[in-house]
């Protein structure tokens, strides 16, 4: 299926690794002009090395606002258009709600939810002028059930998740879509202690029906079919790609 999407521009923060690589890799791949930003030099270096000519590196730290904002106007030098934010850099630091400090909270809060709001604001000022535009926030199962020991990364994505429907429906008649997508377990390097545990990660797939864990190309197909013209009249959605994880619950 032709997706639409050769020519358009993308910037996507997070992509150094994990969800965010297989994301910014997947546009690549359908031919969409993507920033790839995260904090990892090296592992965006790479990532352009693999699409050249369509992967320009960004070296960012989301909870600089100047830099994650920054992002859109280079994005407009380099590519001289912008059409997608997928907004997916991300924290889940675990702890007791008791005892975990107000400054990680305050951290788990920049990331997860100040940064994609910052960096929307600066790319709604270019989407909304063109009249069309695509927002993806990458969230988690725990926008949808809060989960013990994460209560700030809960907190957080839960407050994205209200933000996508409340901006989806205020940009509708500017033409922009804001979109969420809520993955459940992947395998990705961030849970390669389960993954290298045989018990622990038996444990984990009894509580997936599907029996396994997702594919990161699983989680591209789906960003990039919201990131096309084939969506259009999607908009304040949210998709759990989970394996039916959460219906299970």
């Amino acid at each position: 299926m032709n997706l639409g999407l050769s020519g358009a521009v993308a910037i996507v923060t997070g992509a150094s690794r994990g969800l965010g690589r297989a994301i910014a890799g997947g546009l690549a791949a359908e031919g969409v002009l993507v920033v790839a930003a995260a904090r990892s030099a090296g592992q965006l270096t790479s990532l352009a090395d693999e699409f050249p000519g369509r992967v320009h590196p960004v070296p960012c730290d989301v909870t600089d606002i100047e830099q994650v904002t920054g992002l859109v106007p280079e994005a407009l030098r380099v590519f001289g258009r912008l059409d997608i934010i997928v907004n997916n850099a991300g924290i889940a630091p675990a702890g007791s709600f008791a005892t975990m400090p107000l400054q990680q909270w305050r951290h788990v809060l920049d990331v997860n939810l100040l940064a994609p709001v910052a960096l929307t604001q600066r790319a709604g000022e270019h989407l909304r002028a063109q009249r069309s535009g695509k927002v993806i926030n990458v969230g988690s199962l725990s926008s949808l059930r809060g989960k013990p020991t994460l209560a700030a990364y809960s907190a957080s994505k839960g407050a994205l998740l209200r933000m996508t429907e409340a901006l989806a429906a205020e940009w509708a008649r500017d033409g922009v879509q804001v979109n969420m997508i809520a993955p459940g377990g992947f395998a990705t390097d961030a849970q390669q202690a389960v993954l290298d545990n045989p018990e622990v990660l038996a444990r984990r797939l009894r509580k997936i029906p599907a029996g396994r864990m997702g594919g990161p190309d699983e989680m591209a197909a789906l960003a990039c079919y919201l990131a096309s013209p084939l969506s259009e009249f999607v908009t304040g959605a949210c998709y759990t790609i989970d394996g039916g994880e959460l219906a299970k619950l």
